[in-house]
């Protein structure tokens, strides 16, 4: 049997946001991630996705992004702007997937990063 003395408290500082009318969780502004240097599966899953989404175009499967994205069942807009990351450099690539190392910037930024020369992506993208 428990009593009140046994119970154990913990204390998770962590701050809830909107973002775009759902909920996300955001660290204390001293958090440091761990060093396991795990890659960020989101990322590794929209660089995945996009890989797929180009070989499928190429394949002859889609002739345009938007009938991909209809197949698909997302807007045009993200679809064109997801696949982008299948034109990433073979650098940044190899260390985002094999490397284990995380990106010093976002998803979106990640994206943009695509825009840049090939030599000039893993500046952008690492810091």
């Amino acid at each position: 049997m428990t009593q009140a003395n046994d119970t154990i408290r913990v204390l998770i500082p962590l701050k809830v946001r909107k973002k775009n009318g759902r909920p996300k969780l955001l660290p204390p502004v001293d958090y440091r991630p761990s060093e396991d240097r795990t890659p960020d599966p989101h990322v590794l899953r929209a660089i995945g996705r996009a890989w797929s989404w180009r070989r499928r175009m190429e394949g002859g499967e889609f002739a345009t992004v938007h009938d991909l994205a209809k197949a698909v069942g997302l807007a045009e807009r993200h679809v064109g702007r997801q696949l982008r990351l299948a034109y990433l450099s073979p650098t940044v690539l190899k260390r985002l997937t094999c490397g284990r190392e995380s990106p010093a910037v976002s998803l979106m930024s990640l994206v943009e990063a695509t825009a840049a020369p090939w030599p000039e992506q893993a500046k952008k993208v690492f810091g």
